[in-house]
């Protein structure tokens, strides 16, 4: 349960303001679709976490834990490093808009995860805790708890939540796994 409720909340606060985040946004207002917009937001972080995760799960099988305990230190440092650079708006929109809602969300949605912080954080969860399933189901929820309300509510919610001082927030959280991890 503990690796649910740390990967749910820790991604929730890395989502907030991030780049995937806003593509919510674009492609809420592209396609006027909620639904088709967030079953493709879900079932691209779905996959892209699972590959995450089993990665992540992968890893801390095949490298020593005192050299895994140093990668994961590192990696929630520079993850918390991260969470302090404001993202933008993908380029280019949505480029698959042939496929509709649910097919552009899904492929642009995987496509612009791959490399972000929560698909790291993602990772270094799933080897910190070897718990894959609980990992990605708690990334994927904490990714929907931030992306369904901006598909349903557009650029009023972004207006309203303080995204600089969330990213400080989500940074001190990586900093508190880092000193954990070394514990």
């Amino acid at each position: 349960m503990e690796a649910f409720l740390v990967s749910a909340g820790v991604v929730t606060l890395a989502e907030l303001g991030d780049k995937t985040q806003l593509l919510a946004l674009l492609l809420a207002a592209r396609f006027r679709a909620p639904l088709p917009v967030i079953a493709g937001i879900a079932t691209a972080v779905l996959g892209n976490h699972l590959l995450a995760g089993t990665a992540g799960t992968l890893l801390a099988t095949l490298i020593a834990p005192q050299v895994l305990r140093c990668l994961l230190v590192a990696s929630f440092i520079a993850t918390a490093v991260w969470m302090l650079v404001p993202d933008k708006a993908p380029a280019g929109g949505a480029p698959f808009v042939r496929f509709g809602a649910y097919g552009t969300t899904v492929v642009t949605f995987f496509l612009v995860e791959m490399g972000d912080k929560t698909q790291i954080a993602t990772l270094a969860l799933a080897a910190k805790y070897q718990a894959l399933v609980a990992v990605v189901a708690g990334t994927t929820l904490g990714m929907l708890i931030c992306d369904v309300p901006a598909v349903l509510l557009g650029g009023a919610v972004a207006e309203r939540i303080p995204v600089r001082l969330m990213h400080r927030i989500g940074a001190a959280v990586f900093v508190v796994l880092a000193v954990l991890a070394l514990l």
